[in-house]
């Protein structure tokens, strides 16, 4: 009775702390949630600002929105079928909620707001946490505790040291096999996982605040029942600790003997060879936050996937990663911009991203990523910081893209020319493909300088048709913060670029906080405006959705894109000169060796060197590039006569990439579907020639309704 009573007063007063610390914790972030809703109140243009926060956010689950009216004769098959049993397990979902409700009626806790983790798994605490981070709070807490422990476990010894003296035996036992009313319930566990991998995993420091002190709580009250058990029954807490200490040997289990080494497999396409191989996933993410890579969100929508390792020629190792369609003619490149990654072109799943809509209307999707990661990956090792962001823009068009559309072309020309065709009577084309480019923001200023300086150069750059979502190059009509920003980077850059040779989160910790912090912003709304309006103001006012876009999986605890300060310098010297100019090395002698004049080349009086069609996308929302830059590049194609459109959509700088516009996938298909198929005797792009005196010649290509209305003139 009395140790029934012991019993009984510890369950109740380990709940009345644990709901007392939950409901404090609550409280504290409702009232951090309340003080910003206050702020958010005063301060002006919120309500254009926070158009963007809502409705959006990457989420592992296969849903999505219906079918954009344009997709309905070209999605796949799989796609068909997931979003046919989208509301059929929609509602069934439901139907198990209420059903899960009704029968846990007695096990009702409240969740953080918008928290979907807190809702499926609060019932279960222990199946939500972190395996990793539980036994590293356990580890320190027995290390605090171990003179108890020494105490209570040395009646044990003594014990075992009377029957070894008298000859006598030891109970022994399977301790891996200890009864445990958590046995029962282990493929519940190991459910709760699959699921949680399949839908939201992510904690917010807030949800890790509340997971720690439960933990602690749970530590301290099973210390005061064991050492209550031991003062009112010291046989029966003989018996446990036996078992306990003997069970030391079971390893790679979970409280519940549920392996957390186990692996799911699936079949995706390998990084090499276009067999499927076998991919292992754990059932974990690291300290619950989103560390997905771009193959992990493709592959897990159901789509083929291949990365390329791209060896640029000054030795950055670039990632070339792929949708493959290998009998495809039609190839789609798609490049992002600045402090971005591939991600950004899948982040809307389904239906919303252009890489997904791209290989659902049959083309071959490949897609690329610049240098400038925190990894520093590089054939050099051991390459110091200092040397690794040691580039400018002209670096990305002159290395970068070369290497990653030459990997392109040695791909299609081998997999295309593979093909048996009969009426080819073995002939090799040089070029059996039509490629595409999309870019956006740094990404459509890349493109076009790799295309001008490839024709200067001599060079084919293969290219068929380049579509810019709001690209850089002009920034002389811009906010205040960017002028500060200008005249800041102007002044200290060049002795800064020593010391700060990138601009990236430095250390794991912080990434990590960021990722978690990310999460915080989503859970509580105002205090997530509040920093979405904050933000906001340091770019202009743009109404972009930048607290979703710091939750995407490529700001992770071990990588993320990072900028070269001489990048940003480049930028602002095409802000100081107003042209869009290449990098100034600032002096005449250097510019002379780089260009073979003192100055850098002007990219806007070369447009008529642009032999490809051209189509201008701009935001009327945008204030980071505003649709007068993407004017003026439209205005200067114009006038050198190429074939150029353009187009101005109700967007912010980031709803190009970030959020799902059905209108903006329908005009870039337009523009893909423009592009002639190949023909049958194709020969590669005409290159420039400058002569002395200054004039111009081309080859002659088979593709002259690319290269506008300008005169051509052969070349011997």
């Amino acid at each position: 009775m009395l140790q029934r009573f012991v019993d009984n007063l510890l369950a109740v007063t380990k709940e009345s702390v644990k709901t007392f610390t939950y409901e404090s914790l609550i409280n504290i972030a409702r009232l951090i949630n309340g003080v910003s809703a206050l702020v958010l109140t005063i301060l002006p243009g919120k309500t254009t600002i926070l158009e963007g926060i809502h409705g959006w956010e990457l989420r592992p689950t296969l849903r999505g929105p219906r079918l954009p009216r344009w997709m309905e004769n070209g999605v796949s098959s799989f796609n068909k079928l997931v979003h046919e049993l989208s509301m059929d397990t929609e509602t069934s979902s439901d139907a198990d909620s209420i059903a899960g409700e009704e029968d846990n009626e007695e096990n009702i806790y409240p969740s953080s707001p918008l928290s979907q983790a807190s809702r499926l798994s609060y019932s279960s605490t222990f199946s939500r946490y972190d395996r990793h981070f539980i036994r590293s709070i356990k580890f320190m807490i027995s290390w605090i505790l171990w003179p108890a422990v020494f105490l209570l476990r040395l009646p044990h010894i003594v014990f075992q040291l009377a029957c070894f003296r008298r000859g006598g035996t030891v109970l022994t036992g399977k301790v891996c096999h200890i009864s445990s009313p958590h046995q029962t319930r282990r493929s519940v566990h190991t459910k709760d996982h699959v699921v949680q991998r399949t839908t939201d995993r992510r904690r917010g420091v807030i949800e890790d605040l509340h997971l720690a002190i439960e933990i602690f709580i749970e530590s301290a009250f099973e210390t005061a029942h064991n050492v209550a058990h031991f003062l009112l029954s010291p046989s029966q807490l003989h018996r446990r600790l036996f078992g306990w200490f003997s069970s030391n040997g079971c390893t790679g289990k979970d409280n519940y003997g549920v392996d957390m080494n186990m692996v799911i497999p699936t079949n995706t396409l390998g990084d090499d060879e276009p067999t499927p191989t076998e991919r292992q996933h754990t059932l974990h993410y690291s300290l619950n936050t989103d560390a997905r890579t771009c193959q992990d969100v493709i592959t897990e929508l159901g789509y083929p996937y291949e990365a390329i390792r791209v060896v640029t020629s000054d030795g950055y190792v670039l990632l070339l990663e792929r949708i493959p369609r290998r009998d495809s003619e039609k190839v789609v490149y798609l490049q992002h911009g600045i402090l971005d990654s591939s991600m950004g072109w899948i982040a809307n799943g389904v239906v919303g991203s252009p890489a997904f809509a791209a290989f659902d209307q049959g083309y071959d999707v490949f897609l690329g990523n610049l240098r400038g990661l925190v990894s520093r990956e590089h054939v050099d090792v051991n390459i110091s910081s200092r040397k690794y962001w040691r580039y400018s823009i002209n670096e990305h068009a002159a290395k970068d893209i070369p290497a990653m559309i030459e990997k392109i072309h040695e791909i299609k020309t081998s997999e295309l020319n593979k093909i048996s065709r009969p009426d080819l009577d073995g002939e090799v084309h040089d070029q059996p493909y039509k490629l595409c480019a999309v870019s956006h923001s740094l990404g459509g200023a890349v493109m076009l300088m790799y295309v001008i300086t490839s024709r200067i150069e001599l060079k084919p750059h293969r290219l068929s048709r380049l579509i810019l979502l709001s690209p850089a190059g002009f920034h002389d009509d811009s906010t205040i913060v960017f002028t500060l920003l200008e005249k800041l980077l102007l002044l200290l850059g060049p002795v800064l670029a020593p010391i700060v040779p990138g601009l990236y989160i430095p250390t794991r910790f912080f990434r990590m906080l960021i990722n978690k912090l990310a999460r915080d912003f989503q859970n509580y709304p105002a205090l997530g405006g509040l920093v979405q309006t904050l933000m906001s103001y340091v770019v202009g006012g743009d109404s972009s959705n930048w607290i979703g876009v710091l939750g995407l999986p490529h700001y992770n605890m071990y990588d993320m894109p990072g900028v070269s300060l001489h990048v940003a310098l480049h930028l602002a010297q095409m802000k100081r000169a107003r042209k869009f100019i290449m990098y100034d090395y600032g002096s005449a002698a250097a510019n002379i060796e780089a260009y073979g004049k003192p100055e850098p080349l002007d990219l806007g009086k070369n447009y008529e060197l642009i032999d490809i069609p051209v189509d201008l996308v701009a935001g009327r929302k945008d204030k980071v590039i505003r649709p007068l830059m993407v004017r003026k590049h439209y205005r200067l194609m114009k006038k050198a006569d190429v074939q150029v459109s353009y187009k101005e959509f109700e967007y912010a700088h980031l709803d190009f990439t970030f959020s799902h516009r059905e209108e903006l996938l329908a005009h870039v298909m337009s523009r893909l579907l423009l592009v002639a198929p190949t023909q049958k005797h194709h020969r590669a792009q005409g290159a420039v020639r400058l002569k002395p005196n200054g004039t111009q010649s081309t080859t002659e290509s088979d593709d002259l309704e690319h290269s506008g209305t300008s005169e051509i003139v052969p070349y011997s």
